[in-house]
């Protein structure tokens, strides 16, 4: 009888361990699906997030060089006769300068430029109150403005004469000018200076505040961003 009772204690021990072993077993199996399923789910998120940065990457490619061609196709208008890799310097860094300012855009950019060169779009146009380049920079503000930007300043001519430097400069100064006085108040500040720009707006825009000129350079380049912002390839 002891043996028996001895017997059947040993067998449910066994069923006991048993069970325990396949409770064991079964945890871990479970353990290993729930990691893998981790690391699936974790492998596909990454996936999906390089798939979504390479959209990414391909939309900004293609607005970079649908502005780019903008551009250029804006330069063909008025000088056919630039160079080519000129053309695409200064359509690339149009377009740079419309990302880095949230107030500009190329069409804003090419606005300005074309009414200031007086739609010659010549890096070397020198105005007779002696504003220089395409942005018409007058030396002083762009010796201020280059300091900011880093840019070495060895003379007017070598800095205001390079296209590349000289939107850089045109742009920076643009965008202070809109950020402070939004875009009319800005265009007119370009123009005629800060202290006018500001009474004129204080005053409600009012007829005769600012010079003549200024009056007729906010609509001017109005007109013109408004033709290029119109424009498709």
């Amino acid at each position: 009888m002891e043996a028996k009772r001895a017997q059947v204690t040993t067998y449910l021990k066994i069923a006991v361990l048993t069970l325990s072993v396949l409770a064991l077993v079964t945890a871990i199996a479970v353990g290993i699906k729930y990691v893998n399923d981790k690391k699936s789910e974790a492998r596909i998120a990454e996936l999906e997030q390089a798939v979504n940065d390479l959209r990414s990457s391909i939309n900004i490619d293609s607005i970079r060089q649908y502005s780019i061609q903008k551009v250029i196709a804006i330069i063909n208008q008025y000088n056919l006769e630039m160079p080519a890799h000129q053309k695409y310097e200064i359509a690339d860094e149009i377009y740079q300068m419309s990302v880095k300012y949230s107030n500009l855009n190329v069409d804003l950019i090419c606005a300005t430029i074309t009414h200031e060169t007086a739609g010659t779009w010549d890096p070397e146009i020198v105005s007779p109150a002696g504003a220089m380049g395409l942005m018409q920079i007058m030396p002083t503000t762009g010796m201020f403005v280059a300091a900011y930007e880093g840019l070495n300043w060895p003379s007017a001519e070598d800095v205001l004469f390079n296209p590349i430097y000289n939107i850089r400069i045109g742009a920076r100064y643009l965008s202070s000018l809109i950020d402070a006085y939004d875009i009319d108040g800005g265009l007119a500040a370009y123009n005629g200076g800060e202290r006018r720009a500001a009474l004129w707006l204080g005053s409600g825009k009012a007829h005769g505040i600012l010079a003549r000129e200024t009056q007729e350079y906010v609509p001017a380049i109005r007109k013109l961003y408004e033709e290029f912002q119109a424009m498709t390839l």
